[in-house]
């Protein structure tokens, strides 16, 4: 791993001339010469992402300190804190933002461990909360969750939605909205990541025959979990337990037969004494007809792989941003600017640990992501880990 990281995690992994690009692409490239160009504030973003709890003035010495045998052209004394806010906010979250469309796509190679069930490509959907400065913009922006009493919570917090690969944990789709917003509603843009050849695994939160219908015309094939009272009488028995059965978009549609989505329906319970009080019987429905291609057993052993993304979240949440209780910027576009700074350099940690695990052709899950964050953060200073100027 260490050479790995040694190699330049943010050059190899965002170049230049990509970084270039999007600025570009974006509308948002310098009109005249500064201290703080969009390229490096790009980068700058991205560092942010690595040390959360430094200040701007202290992270900019640390960058100058690898920049340094680079490009002599930089200047040894920081610039004063505003210098770098009014930098962010001039570039604003498109470039990161572009950044991550561009650059982040599924990582596993066919059959790598954990990363496929037969022929499909396994992903996951799933949104979390993140807590942001509290501030008037934020506030009016993002709204802040309700508390028992009447009373309100510290701060505002916004709402994000990603898709991920559940082999690799690497997050190729986001989407990010108030906290008022629903978590299906966010879901929807993601779906246009989804391809031929993938299954999709999502939680009881989001299933309705609408969302259900979007992500079907993407191609890929879905495994979601659905309620117990979820109204889906059988059709048609298989052998391996599953029935056939459709999902209408109302009760009306249901009376008259109109326009149902046939499904598989897989029920089963589970039979854990260490979870004695937890909830016994799941129902999933998947879009895989046939119980050939992908047993009813076998499908509910995959769906556990769900929680895959619980754990992408909480590297997110918590390794990451700790010791600071929220993300630092104080307006929404910085906020969802710093966010896509995460997004990316977890990608970049992401995209170095599958490296790692196929030198080692073991399952990524084995491998630590906190020893690589942490390696990452000692090889930053080093120049050839950081090239955001042309040599």
């Amino acid at each position: 791993m260490s050479d790995l990281v040694g190699f330049g995690f943010l050059a190899a992994f965002f170049p230049a001339d990509v970084v270039e690009a999007v600025v570009t692409e974006t509308g948002r490239r310098e009109r005249r010469s500064r201290l703080l160009p969009s390229r490096l504030v790009v980068y700058y973003v991205l560092a942010m992402a690595l040390y959360p709890s430094e200040g701007y003035r202290e992270l900019f010495r640390l960058l100058v300190e690898g920049l340094g045998p680079l490009d002599a052209s930089l200047p040894l004394e920081a610039p004063v804190k505003s210098a770098f806010s009014k930098a962010r906010e001039r570039v604003g979250s498109e470039p990161l933002k572009r950044l991550f469309e561009v650059s982040l796509v599924p990582l596993a190679a066919p059959g790598a461990p954990g990363a496929w069930f037969s022929s499909w490509r396994v992903m996951s959907v799933d949104g979390s909360t993140l807590e942001v400065a509290d501030t008037p913009e934020n506030l009016a922006r993002f709204g802040r969750p309700g508390v028992s009493r009447g009373e309100r919570s510290a701060y505002p917090r916004l709402r994000w939605v990603a898709l991920s690969e559940v082999g690799t944990r690497a997050v190729v789709g986001l989407t990010v909205g108030a906290y008022g917003e629903g978590e299906t509603t966010l879901a929807r843009p993601l779906l246009g990541r989804l391809q031929p050849g993938m299954l999709c695994l999502a939680d009881r939160s989001y299933f309705g025959y609408a969302l259900w219908r979007e992500a079907l015309a993407s191609g890929a094939d879905l495994l979601w979990r659905v309620k117990r009272n979820a109204l889906l009488p059988v059709e048609g028995r298989l052998e391996d337990g599953s029935y056939l059965s459709r999902v209408f978009a109302s009760p009306k549609a249901r009376r008259h037969g109109e326009g149902g989505l046939p499904v598989r329906v897989i029920e089963y319970a589970l039979d854990d004494p260490g979870r004695p009080h937890g909830e016994e019987k799941y129902r999933l429905v998947t879009s895989i007809l046939d119980p050939k291609l992908a047993p009813a057993r076998e499908l509910a052993a995959l769906y556990a792989e769900r929680w895959q993304i619980e754990i992408t979240i909480r590297e997110l949440k918590v390794t990451r941003r700790r010791p600071l209780p929220t993300l630092r910027s104080r307006k929404p576009d910085g906020v969802i600017q710093e966010l896509y700074g995460f997004m990316n350099v977890h990608y970049a940690i992401r995209w170095l640990l599958h490296q790692a695990s196929q030198e080692a052709n073991v399952d990524p899950d084995t491998l630590s992501y906190l020893s690589a964050l942490r390696a990452m953060r000692r090889k930053l200073s080093r120049p050839e880990s950081f090239s955001p100027h042309d040599s």
